[in-house]
Order: C-alpha cells, then structure tokens, then sequence
C-alpha cells in the first residue's frame, strides 16, 4: 500500500500534467496559436458536441484537417520552426498544461492505492447477477471479494466464459468498466481495497473533494 496522503502532498506541488498534441497523420503544418500562455478548451457541452479550441491545421492531399485541444488547460509552447514544413504523424506540434480536476487527482489516487485488477483479453464484462444485484442495493462498497471468487463474465466472439477476481481480499471501491463496451487486455476492471486500508483511502478522497483548488 502506497502512501496516499504523501501523494496528495506531491499532487498538491506540482497539480498538472503536461500533454503533447501530436500530428495524427503525415501534412503541412499551420499554428492556430500565435504564442504560449493561451488558454485552451477541450470537447465539451453536454454530449461533447462542442469541438476544442483550434491548435493547428495539417494540409494533406489539399484538405486542411483541425487539430484541437483535446482536454482544458494553457498552452504552454508549440514548435513554431515547424509552420509551413511537412511532418510525419506523430510529430509533436504543442504541449499543454492541463491542471488537474478534483476528480482526476481522486483517479490517480485510487489507480496507485488500489489493488487493479485488469481485463486478461480484449472483450466486453459484466458482473454475475448475484454480485450485480448486490451492488444496484447497496453499492459497490458493499461487495467484499477474495481470491478465487467468481465475479465477473467475460463476453467475446457470442461465447461467454466465467473469469473469477485474483487478488487480495478486500472489497470493491471502483468500477472501471461500463456494461456493453468492449475493454481492452491490460485495462483495469475494478479496484479492491484491502479493509483496513478503506477509512484511510476515504479520508483522502473526501479530503481532495474537499480541499483540492480548481483552476478556471
């Protein structure tokens, strides 16, 4: 078990993260940004209708595709030399600070204090009922789990096979898949904390829901 609240204490130091936009495909590079330190949206609106703010264009077979912000934050430099050049995909083009949300700190938290347990194979899951009916009653807390018990069924080409939790007991504190969408081999489908670890892994996430600083 990590130490959750010397994490928080790191996030609190340094609450972003820096993320590369990069060229999705080969084309002649065009900035929509002029300088750094302009703020900049991702999708957003109720259904994500509403595109992100423009970082730059890349011509290809004369059609301009948009490349945009893909999350919320302030752009903190982009490759200038590269306007008017011809780039592979997978170039970077900019980097944005993006600071972290209430939510997303709880994430991080919970990915490196939980125990993950992953998809073994690409394939959509749903929990047995008996363990789905206890969690529609009471919660997701409220399951408690244990090496070896069957929990989850794994559904992949109209076949679906049993796939028992292997892991330390504990009970069930997130969920990190949704009914009828494929996960991929490695992605974690729930998080188990061991039950003397929950009053302290709670107290951290009501104290990041409390006292982390949103920045606009």
């Amino acid at each position: 078990m990590i130490n959750v609240k010397e994490l928080l204490e790191e996030l609190k130091a340094s609450p972003y993260e820096l993320i590369d936009i990069v060229a999705p495909h080969t084309g002649v590079v065009e900035f929509a940004v002029k300088e750094p330190g302009l703020k900049v949206t991702g999708a957003h609106g109720a259904y994500r209708e509403k595109p992100g703010t423009l970082i730059a264009t890349l011509e290809r077979e004369r059609n301009k595709k948009p490349i945009r912000a893909t999350l919320t934050g302030v752009v903190e430099c982009f490759e200038a030399g590269l306007a008017g050049r011809f780039v592979e995909a997978g170039t970077k083009l900019a980097t944005i600070r993006h600071y972290l949300t209430s939510k997303e700190v709880v994430d991080l938290i919970l990915k490196k204090a939980l125990f993950l347990f992953p998809a073994p194979e690409r394939a959509k899951y749903y929990f047995i009922p008996e363990i789905d009916k206890k969690m529609r009653a009471s919660g997701k807390n409220a399951v408690e789990v244990r090496d070896g018990m069957e929990l989850l069924i794994m559904s992949r080409m109209k076949r679906e096979t049993s796939l028992p939790y292997k892991g330390p007991d504990g009970k069930i504190y997130a969920v990190y898949f949704k009914l009828g969408e494929n996960v991929d081999s490695g992605h974690p489908l729930i998080g188990v904390c061991p039950g003397d670890q929950l009053p302290l892994v709670q107290d951290v996430v009501n104290r990041v829901r409390s006292e982390w600083e949103e920045h606009e």
